[in-house]
């Protein structure tokens, strides 16, 4: 089983530092890693691990997408310090109170994130959303990169593992079939990708900081919809967002069209309990 000290000696050889560890204190890694908060001789910072040989290649597609994320300026993203195959070192951000601005600059923010455009939607390499294998192929249109890239390899996973019905995957291919028609042309948008309420922090001062990642340039009303789907974020996010980077006036009506993926992603990663739910929003949209 890995230990902090495990992490130290790899960091040290790459950067040809002396680092010594000073103490270590526990933190939630969430479903799939380990996580802790470790003091230094160079200060502290925050370290993750998990079975590579599980999610291979996973922290370095999250190291990259930290990287193009925080390229932009647009909003804080914590410092890669270093990546190895089976950990992560990151700045250690201390978590504040919200400042009273915070959902206004956080819809600013993430609006500004938006306008960093892309001649196609995808990326120019694969991740994971959550512990799933993420393609990110790109495309020309948002309909076929939402179907190939998106729907349809979750599709497929949830029908061979039982989670989905044929009724169900019936319902899907019609939405696929539909999906020029049901979205409105937007530039391919630096996304998030996974931005839910425990994708963000309150960080110094009390601004807004995003981690953990599922970057690719998508349709930005995908990273509106998943902050939606189990709520947390203040109707002031949302109107600061839409005065920034105006959407279109009927983008609340493809919410749930857009979390489609999300739900289909929770689908295979949690079972059938979220099937009812890609159903239901399958017969509306197809």
């Amino acid at each position: 089983m890995q230990t902090p000290e495990y992490h130290i000696s790899p960091w040290a050889d790459a950067t040809g530092r002396d680092i010594r560890l000073l103490s270590t204190r526990p933190l939630s890694g969430g479903s799939i890693n380990q996580a802790c908060r470790i003091e230094t001789n160079l200060g502290v910072f925050f370290v993750k691990w998990n079975d590579a040989k599980a999610c291979p290649g996973m922290f370095k597609a999250e190291s990259r997408g930290l990287e193009i994320l925080a390229r932009t300026g647009a909003i804080r993203i914590p410092e890669v310090i270093h990546c190895g195959e089976d950990f992560l070192i990151l700045e250690y951000l201390e978590q504040d109170r919200p400042a009273p601005n915070f959902w206004e600059t956080f819809g600013q923010q993430l609006a500004r994130l938006h306008q960093h455009t892309h001649p196609t939607f995808g990326l120019d390499h694969d991740n994971y959303i959550g512990s799933l294998p993420q393609s990110n192929t790109p495309h020309n249109t948002w309909a076929d990169f939402f179907r190939e890239a998106r729907l349809q390899p979750q599709i497929r996973m949830a029908r061979d593992s039982k989670q989905l019905d044929q009724p169900t995957c019936s319902l899907l291919n019609g939405v696929m079939d539909r999906l020029p028609q049901l979205f409105p042309d937007e530039p391919p948008a630096l996304l998030h990708g996974d931005l839910w309420s425990g994708n963000y922090l309150i960080g110094p001062e009390g601004q807004p900081c995003l981690i953990d990642p599922a970057v690719y340039h998508g349709h930005r009303e995908m990273d509106l919809a998943m902050t939606r789907l189990f709520g947390g974020f203040d109707a002031a996010f949302y109107a600061s967002y839409n005065e920034a980077h105006p959407l279109e006036p009927d983008w609340e009506s493809r919410t749930d069209l857009c979390n489609l993926y999300p739900l289909l992603v929770h689908v295979n990663l949690f079972g059938s309990g979220y099937a009812s739910q890609v159903r239901h929003i399958a017969g509306h949209y197809s």
